[in-house]
């Protein structure tokens, strides 16, 4: 052991970890209970002693430098050190306690995460569950979310990713709008149909030119970074849209439009970092999630 080494002053370490943790020096000195400037103190004296810069000022808040972000998962381990003992010394270690912020397409957040949110909270009610439910992909890095449910394989590789399932999406429209241009027997006869895009992207066009309809940037009308803004409009009749077939099933007031089309595949990736083997909390609603769906592959990065 190299205990010299060990010259550190927990206090300053608890108030790097809290602000990384809270996002702001106001909120992480009203969760420790202390004052904003001596929150700043403290960061001050860590980095001092370090001899690195922790955060760059950017505007009226901060961001983590790189230098930063490079012992946050240290100063992670060392957090759940000091809670295990916290728990141990009060004849609490079998609880698993802490937040876990979970980030996922609306789409999954609202019609495929809640079962698993169920089960996890039945299993350890300590556990405090904040759902970040957005298209754009958060980086796990800055700790923007502990997991997340991503359509695209991570690049990052200092992170642990599992390809959990499979989906398959296919057209969908309300009968009302069916009705109102005729039902359609071939691709072409998609060629005036109004489709709901859901970003602002070209992928909706190019995968609904590469099986035959021909689409273009006049076929969407209406578009919603929110795909579940989007499949209402689908719902109301607004437009034709894509839908994970398992979630379209659950709605009776859609129905799927040319069935013998190909459908589209939608991977659903587990993400998370390496505190994944370190963390009961993260590891216990990583698990949950992996359960929800079928696996059908693992590979870490």
């Amino acid at each position: 052991m190299n205990w010299p080494a060990m010259h550190f002053d927990w206090n300053q370490i608890r108030a790097f970890l809290a602000t990384v943790e809270e996002g702001s020096l106001s909120a992480a000195a009203r969760a420790l209970g202390q004052s904003q400037p001596t929150l700043s103190r403290q960061i001050s004296a860590l980095e001092a002693d370090l001899g690195i810069a922790l955060f760059e000022r950017v505007g009226r808040g901060l961001e983590i430098t790189p230098s930063g972000l490079d012992l946050v998962e240290h100063v992670r381990a060392m957090g759940d050190a000091a809670t295990r003992i916290s728990l141990a010394a009060s004849g609490r270690n079998h609880a698993i306690a802490g937040k876990v912020r979970i980030t996922a397409s609306d789409a999954l957040a609202a019609h495929v995460l809640p079962p698993a949110l169920a089960h996890i909270r039945a299993k350890a009610p300590g556990i405090e569950l904040e759902i970040v439910a957005t298209n754009a992909l958060s980086d796990l890095r800055r700790r923007e979310a502990d997991i997340a449910l991503r359509h695209q394989r991570p690049t990052e590789p200092d992170l642990i990713a599992r390809l959990i399932h499979t989906s398959r999406a296919s057209l969908y429209a309300a009968p009302s709008y069916l009705a109102r241009i005729g039902t359609p027997v071939t691709a072409q006869d998609l060629a005036d149909a109004d489709f709901i895009g859901f970003d602002g992207s070209d992928r909706l066009l190019d995968g609904l030119t590469a099986i035959g309809i021909p689409a273009t940037q006049a076929s969407f009308p209406l578009k919603s970074e929110s795909g579940t803004v989007a499949w209402e409009m689908v719902r109301k009749g607004l437009g034709i849209g894509v839908m994970m077939d398992e979630v379209a099933a659950a709605c009776p007031d859609v129905m799927r439009v040319l069935p013998d089309l190909p459908g589209f595949e939608i991977p659903v990736w587990l993400t998370t970092h390496r505190e994944l083997h370190t963390s009961r909390r993260i590891r216990l609603v990583y698990d949950a999630l992996a359960a929800t769906f079928a696996p059908s592959s693992h590979i870490n990065l």
